[in-house]
This record gives C-alpha cells, structure tokens and sequence, in this order.
C-alpha cells in the first residue's frame, strides 16, 4: 500500500498546490467581487436603507440562477467564456473561471444574510453620526457582521474544495482529478484512499482556521 501511495508523491504534490490555486483565486473573487455584490443585495432589499425592487430583482435572479445551476453543466456551458477570458478552455487557470463565477454568487448570498442579522439599530446609530457609505459599511456593517462574514467564507471555501474535484473535466488537476487518473482508472484503491484523507485533511484545517478566527471576533 504505502509503495503504491510513494509512487505517486509528485504527482499528489502536484494536485495539491492545483488545488490551492484553483479554490485561492475562487476565494480571491468571492472577496473582490461577491462582498460587495452582497453588500449591494442587502442594502437592495424591500425596508433597507437603499431600496430598489428592479435592481433587488435583477441581482437576486442571477445569482439565484448560477447557484441552482448544476456545477459540471456550468463548467461546459462557459467554456467559450473561459476561453475568452483566459485564452484556452483547458488546464488550472481555465478551472478558476467557472469557480470564480460560482464563488462570487455563493459568497454574496451568505454576506447579504450576515448582513441581515445586524440590528438596524446599528444602521441608524451610524447614520446619525453623520457616517458616510463608506463608513457606515466598513467602520460599522462590517464590524458588527465579520464573525458572521468569517464563517460564511469558511462554508464557501470548502464548498469550492468540493467543486475543484471534478475540474478534472477541462484539465484543472487538482487532488479530485489525481484521485480518479491514479486511483480509480488505474484500479489502485489504496491512492484514491489516501486522495480523499488529504482532501478531508484540507477540508478540516479550512474549518478549524476559519471557525477559530471566527470565534475571536465575535463579540457576543
């Protein structure tokens, strides 16, 4: 068995820092762009501070849609993006077009419902401070919900762990795709095995680390 694992060691290595570059960029995105498209959702909605029914409907309709779209179908579906985007529609950076996309719908749902737990209490308080949009967002929003923004990005980047694993597909690697070429077609169970500890190796230290920061900035 542990011949079989030893084998395959750079290629496992390999996989991994795929993996790394795949979700890091997703993450990157969902950063960038998903925090405030949230942030947008929220002030948005019916009663907020910001109210707008055709743009609310607009955003919540496509993000609605990408996130309800089966994944692997949406994969295929924009690779003439992808190629667009990135010059080919195969290999590790190609990977990181569709999970960008799916990272940035994913993170902005959860940031609008981190958002919505903040008392209006707080909304109003800034407000008649004088505070600026900006300020109200980052000295006050952000500071009230980052416990809550912590553990949704926590969620969201075991979520796109889990999506990198059949990137396989337009030739993004990663520990899912060494898990199938090495392990599965090549009957080798024991390397498919040791696929799966070190993706819920991953999965676990993502969850401890962000469920930890979590913790520390909680203020209840």
């Amino acid at each position: 068995m542990f011949d079989s694992v030893l084998q395959y060691q750079a290629q496992m290595w390999e996989s991994i820092g795929e993996t790394f570059i795949m979700v890091g960029i997703s993450v990157g995105a969902a950063l960038l762009l998903g925090l405030p498209l949230g942030t947008l959702l929220f002030f948005c909605r019916k009663g907020q501070l910001y109210e707008n029914k055709t743009l609310s409907l607009v955003l919540n309709s496509i993000v609605n849609i990408i996130r309800s779209f089966p994944f692997l179908l949406l994969v295929v579906a924009l690779i003439p993006v992808t190629r667009f985007l990135v010059g080919t529609a195969i290999g590790t950076m190609a990977a990181t077009v569709p999970l960008s996309i799916v990272a940035i719908a994913y993170y902005s749902r959860l940031v609008e419902q981190s958002l919505l737990e903040v008392p209006k209490g707080v909304i109003e308080a800034a407000l008649s401070m004088g505070a600026s949009k900006l300020g109200l967002i980052f000295k006050f929003l952000y500071v009230e919900a980052r416990s809550g923004l912590v553990l949704g990005l926590t969620t969201s980047t075991i979520s796109f762990i889990s999506y990198s694993t059949v990137m396989g597909i337009v030739g993004g690697g990663g520990v899912g795709d060494f898990a199938i070429r090495y392990g599965y077609q090549r009957f080798e169970t024991e390397v498919m095995i040791y696929a799966i500890v070190v993706m819920i190796v991953l999965v676990q230290l993502v969850q401890f680390t962000g469920g930890t920061i979590s913790r520390l900035l909680d203020k209840r």
